[in-house]
């Protein structure tokens, strides 16, 4: 199966019908705690700042979350690009439910160069939380 692509509030109403689904997100964990995160995400790094150096473990630590390659699988990250690669690679490894969150937790950059202000699940009023 491809991997679905939906909007921030698309994903948020797949993922309630699916009580087995994950919600992965793949930011930096300093990222993670300080920006913040939707509600109920498990942070599960691809890549850490600042030289964005991949996370060698990732495809492990997705395995112990989700040993069942059926489980159905919501990557977010700041705003869907690095969690595209993330979902790419969980493909690669045999993961066959797999839903990239397009515009991330900020969204794209404004005419400003601000993230926030024209998408994101924060944007959108989903539930999130700080550490």
């Amino acid at each position: 199966m491809p991997i679905q692509r939906l909007s921030p509030l698309e994903a948020q109403a797949a993922m309630r019908a699916q009580p087995d689904a994950l919600l992965i997100d793949v930011r930096d964990p300093v990222e993670f705690a300080f920006v913040g995160y939707p509600v109920g995400a498990i942070s599960v790094p691809w890549k850490y700042a600042p030289e964005m150096r991949a996370n060698p473990d990732f495809l492990s630590e997705i395995g112990r979350l989700a040993p069942n390659l059926e489980t159905p699988l919501y990557l977010i990250c700041r705003s869907g690009q690095r969690s595209l690669a993330a979902a790419e690679a969980l493909a690669e490894a045999g993961y066959r439910y797999l839903v990239n969150i397009e515009e991330g937790f900020e969204g794209p950059l404004d005419g400003n160069k601000q993230r926030g202000a024209v998408g994101g699940w924060r944007h959108h009023g989903l539930p999130w939380q700080q550490d």
